[in-house]
Formats: structure tokens, C-alpha cells, sequence
């Protein structure tokens, strides 16, 4: 690959900190810059380099694609608001469903379902709009690396496979962490003074929820995996793991409620020990903490009536099912 790794043991964060600045500046020039917040480490430090290096000549946008964690954009905003940066949340639900309706393809999910959308569709308008010709985004090395690999194709990366932003999308693209793996772009968000709630999370995908849907991503199925995913982050959050969510299955089992037989969902609960995502295990947690996070999702999500453990490591198995 192109790409040259900064390992977190080469990192120093001032260093690279004033490195990106004057990077980004020089890229953007005179002109105005938009970038994408997500909420993830990797997009909100991206947003404080933008910032530190453009001020106001940086629009910073929460796509709000329907997709995310319960409460998400409007908790970012107000994170971002104490530190001094104002996010504008842009509803763009319609657009994403609408593009991921009927579609049960993992590549096609992530490339027609939510690149094209996200790139061409949400924010081509917001670039045009506001006469921006730069958009920041927090593409970090594994991103790069498993794409290239073809293990899966992540949605943000594109000049790597080819893409001109400026000639499919009217943009060109920056990405300042390119170059480090997720323990070193938390580094620089400490370093950078992002609040322990960012900095610390854990990974969430660009794809969102879709990414936890087995088939067809539809509302009502993404309110499902959101109320699943809000039990086991809240179960797990002291647990020390890398990663931990819930999935739901496309296939219905059989179970018994009230007596009787309910032909019902499906949630997988993945929880992962791992440094850098390349490889990981899954964590060992306590059966008694397992059955907590059972019961809660079969008492509080509707229509479950199954919830497993996958105990696949990586590889062969992926962080996401998605």
C-alpha cells in the first residue's frame, strides 16, 4: 500500500498533531472545508485537527442517516458545543433507507446502500452549498488495509480504489489519520483534549446499525438492533474489551412465550479483545453477566426469542457480521 503506518510506538502526538494542522491548511488553502462527525474517535479528532487548523472556515456536519446509536446526534453536538465547535445535524434518514431498501448484499449495503448516498448524494449538496471544495473525513490504516486486502470493502475508502473525488463527486478529500491504527488515533484525540467519552468509546462503523442487520435493513429492524445495542453497551461498557455489539439475525427460530410457539428474532452478541482490529478473540466474560444480557434483550426487545455468543476468533470471523 502507499499508505506509510505511524505505529503508536513511533507516534508523537504534538508532532503529528502540528503536522496534520499545517497539512490541512495547506490543502485547503483560502477556501472553506466541510467534515463529517459521526461521534467515533476517529472523526471527531479529525474534527479538532480541521478546527484547530481552519476555525470557522470548517463546517462540521452529523449526518443524521437513521442508522446511528439511540440519541447520537444530538449527544455529539452537545459534546462538541462544550468544546467549542458547532455541529449542524443534517436529516438525511429518507435518502439512506431509501437507498438500502431491498438490499441484503454486504458490498452492496456499504458501497450503493451508504458510499454512493453519503458521498454524492448527502453532502455533493452540502459542498455545493456552501462553497466548500475540501471534505475531511477520519479514514484511519486498517480501513485501507482490509479493503485492499478485499477482506471487506469499507465505505470510506476511495482514492485507493481508484475513485477521483473531485471528477465523481465535485471534492477533493483529506485524510489526516490515515496513517495510524485506532490505539494511536485515541492518542491524539487525548492529546487533542477530546473528552474521555470520545476518545475511549468503543469502535463504531461508519455504516452504523446497517452493518448489524443480517439482510434487509429496514426502521423497524434497525430499532430493533438500536434497543439491543444500547443493552449490551451498557452491560459491557466496564468489561476492558475493544469492541462489544449486537447483531440481528435475518433468520427467525423457533421459541416459547406465554406458553406458546413464537417463531421469533434472532440477536448475536459479539464482544472482542483485541490492539488493533487486525486480529482478535473473543472476550471471555462471566456466563452469569452473559445471561444479565440475555434476559434483558429478550425482556426488552421485541419479538427476540434467541441470543447467542460468537466465539469465533478473528480470522475467520470479522469484528462485523456486516
Amino acid at each position: 500500500m502507499a499508505v506509510q503506518e505511524i505505529t503508536l510506538q513511533d507516534l508523537s502526538t504534538e508532532a503529528f498533531i502540528d503536522e496534520q494542522v499545517k497539512a490541512i491548511s495547506e490543502a485547503v488553502g483560502d477556501s472553506l472545508a466541510v467534515n463529517a462527525l459521526s461521534g467515533g474517535v476517529d472523526s471527531s479528532v479529525v474534527t479538532l485537527l480541521g478546527h484547530r487548523a481552519l476555525g470557522d472556515r470548517l463546517k462540521t456536519y452529523f449526518v443524521e442517516n437513521g442508522l446511528m446509536r439511540a440519541g447520537e446526534p444530538q449527544r455529539v453536538a452537545e459534546i462538541f458545543q462544550e468544546l467549542g465547535v458547532h455541529v449542524e445535524i443534517v436529516d438525511a434518514k429518507d435518502k439512506f433507507f431509501a437507498a438500502l431498501a431491498g438490499v441484503t448484499d454486504p458490498e452492496v449495503k456499504r458501497d450503493k446502500g451508504i458510499t454512493e448516498v453519503f458521498y454524492k448524494d448527502v453532502f455533493a449538496g452540502l459542498v455545493r452549498d456552501c462553497g466548500a471544495k475540501t471534505l475531511l473525513q477520519g479514514t484511519i490504516y486498517t480501513d485501507v488495509e482490509e479493503t485492499v486486502a478485499g477482506i471487506k470493502r469499507q465505505h470510506n475508502i476511495l482514492s485507493q480504489l481508484g475513485i477521483d473525488t473531485e471528477e465523481a463527486y465535485g471534492y477533493k478529500v483529506v485524510e489526516p489519520v490515515i496513517q495510524l491504527r485506532k490505539p494511536a488515533v485515541r492518542a491524539v484525540g487525548k492529546a487533542l483534549g477530546l473528552p474521555e467519552e470520545l476518545f475511549a468509546r468503543p469502535p463504531f462503523p461508519g455504516p452504523a446499525l446497517a452493518t448489524r442487520v443480517v439482510g434487509a435493513v429496514t426502521p423497524e429492524r434497525i430499532a430493533l438492533v438500536r434497543a439491543a445495542t444500547t443493552i449490551v453497551e451498557g452491560e459491557l461498557c466496564d468489561s476492558g474489551a475493544f469492541q462489544y455489539m449486537a447483531i440481528l439475525h435475518e433468520d427467525r427460530v423457533t421459541g416459547i412465550r406465554d406458553g406458546k410457539r413464537d417463531f421469533g428474532l434472532q440477536i448475536e452478541v459479539r464482544c472482542w479483545d483485541s490492539a488493533d482490529a487486525v486480529t482478535a478473540t473473543p472476550t471471555d466474560l462471566p456466563f452469569d453477566q452473559l445471561r444479565r444480557i440475555a434476559d434483558r434483550i429478550i425482556a426488552e426487545v421485541p419479538g427476540v426469542v434467541s441470543v447467542t455468543y460468537n466465539i469465533a476468533p478473528k480470522p475467520p470471523s470479522c469484528i462485523e457480521v456486516v
